[in-house]
């Protein structure tokens, strides 16, 4: 049986408490089905919250940093892929992923909801603002689904794995 692999993407600084609570909840949600979850491996943000999610809940995590400094790891990574890449990791986070989730905004999560799209990825935008929504749906409206917390998300990620 081959894993799916939910790719958890959000802002590592300036998320909102909002922000944080979804990323746990979704990582705890992948754990309860046996699934991956994958983010870019950070020890803050969206990235960690997911991850712990998943590992407090007995899942499987898995990051894709942009350098080898160990000490900016999440304590809550099992599997982590340096990459040196810098933001150029971001494509390898959406390509890796059966499913983007993105809880928050900030530059480098614009980025990979954009590489998502472009790869044909679905996409769910959690929370997010209702331009960002209104664009993101407009550029790709088969791919990108809008919801405003967790709970919808997790919908949408039963019926599409």
């Amino acid at each position: 049986m081959v894993m799916k692999v939910v790719g958890v993407m959000g802002p590592g600084t300036g998320a909102s408490k909002s922000d944080l609570k979804n990323a746990y909840e979704i990582g705890k949600f992948c754990a309860s089905k046996n699934w991956i979850t994958l983010t870019g491996g950070r020890k803050r943000g969206v990235m960690n919250e997911a991850l712990k999610g998943a590992k407090e809940n007995g899942g499987l995590t898995i990051g894709i940093l942009p350098d080898e400094d160990k000490t900016l790891f999440s304590p809550f990574l099992d599997i982590p892929i340096c990459t040196n890449m810098r933001s150029g990791r971001n494509y390898i986070n959406v390509l890796s992923s059966d499913i983007v989730v993105v809880c928050g905004m900030s530059p480098g999560t614009s980025s990979e909801i954009s590489l998502g799209v472009t790869a044909g990825k679905k996409v769910i935008l959690v929370g997010l603002s209702k331009e960002a929504n209104e664009f993101y749906k407009k550029l790709a409206p088969n791919q990108v689904y809008c919801v405003k917390d967790a709970k919808g998300a997790i919908e949408i990620l039963k019926k599409e794995l």
